[in-house]
């Protein structure tokens, strides 16, 4: 997305989109979206009690224990400082819970956690979405610091190098299709249909569907979700938070989220994909990147019009999934992407 019109994120919380309350399933009444109020007395509740049941939170006195809000969407978040040290609680935000497997993000979370990529996992509940985590003291990447560091895309694209190195398997696998199917199923239960725009992509969707498929790659650990905001730098370090959406995916596909979400041009596409491969890419492979950019378009344009059925008052969900639909139509309708479609279906399968 260029997510930063519905993104204003403190440090600590990266994520997308929110509704929530205590715990209930229901939304608290006394909370401001995006989170800016201190919490109702409802939601203090809520954090006391999951509080009470991390063992290092066992002696701490409320009155000692300094909570703000941070700017989410889709979920509840606030910093806490308590011990001499901050940490951010998350609660899951209403509705989430049918789009979101919270076994699944817990799993990937302690192993991007272990491979030093992922902010410290201190409790996980997943039944209710509750998470304590650390809280990483540091700058996010902005759409800003793209324009003004000509390397930074390079530091993120060794990140994600990093990322999908891992040598673990990471539970669930995002497609983008098999989440779009559930989607729709979802607003076709709600009776909600789609946008035009959207029924304007699908053809062509799935026409890169077929391309993708037959030229399949080696599945990889993926975050899946990789706006600038999600990229926390701490000196020469750079983490990755909110690992709601992450699975096996294709390698490609976290590179052309970035892209797409921090606004690059052809030459900061290239320096990415370059820095990602340690030189010039592959043939197949920055090609192979721009058709998942349209895909990553229409994946979170659909995600937008979830959020808008799910009444999520945030943001203005439906105009903004049409502008995403309508970005995925163009990129699909140019003569760069059908160079890039014959160049993946005639390239053998790739090793990168």
């Amino acid at each position: 997305m260029v997510r930063e019109e519905l993104q204003g994120m403190d440090a600590g919380d990266g994520e997308r989109v929110s509704h929530m309350d205590s715990g209930t399933g229901e939304r608290d009444p006394n909370e401001t979206y995006p989170m800016t109020a201190a919490p109702s007395r409802a939601t203090l509740g809520r954090i006391r009690d999951v509080l009470a049941r991390v063992p290092s939170f066992g002696d701490t006195r409320w009155e000692e224990v300094e909570i703000t809000p941070l700017n989410s969407f889709t979920n509840m978040s606030y910093k806490l400082t308590a011990h001499g040290s901050a940490y951010v609680m998350r609660l899951a935000g209403k509705g989430t819970s049918a789009y979101i497997d919270r076994g699944v993000e817990e799993h990937n979370a302690r192993i991007a956690t272990e491979a030093g990529l992922n902010a410290e996992v201190l409790f996980f509940d997943a039944k209710e979405g509750t998470m304590l985590s650390r809280f990483i003291e540091g700058p996010h990447m902005d759409k800003m610091e793209f324009r003004r560091d000509a390397e930074t895309p390079a530091r993120a694209a060794l990140t994600l190098k990093r990322l999908h190195g891992i040598a673990r398997t990471f539970r669930s696998r995002f497609g983008p299709f098999a989440p779009i199917d559930h989607y729709l199923d979802l607003l076709r239960a709600l009776r909600s249909p789609p946008p035009d725009a959207y029924f304007e992509a699908k053809r062509d969707a799935e026409r890169v569907l077929r391309t993708l498929e037959s030229a399949p790659v080696p599945l990889a650990p993926c975050h899946n979700d990789t706006c600038p905001e999600n990229f926390v730098e701490v000196g020469p370090r750079v983490y990755l938070i909110d690992w709601e959406y992450s699975g096996m995916n294709d390698p490609a596909w976290d590179l052309a989220d970035l892209s797409v979400e921090a606004g690059f041009g052809p030459e900061q596409d290239r320096k990415m994909v370059n820095a990602y491969c340690g030189g010039v890419a592959p043939a197949g492979f920055y090609e192979r990147v721009v058709l998942q950019k349209a895909m990553s378009d229409y994946f979170w344009g659909l995600w937008s019009v979830v959020q808008h059925t799910n009444g999520n008052p945030a943001a203005e969900f439906l105009t903004y999934a049409t502008d995403r639909f309508d970005r995925c139509n163009r990129l699909m309708g140019s003569d760069e992407f059908s160079s890039c479609l014959d160049a993946v279906r005639s390239g053998s399968v790739p090793n990168w």
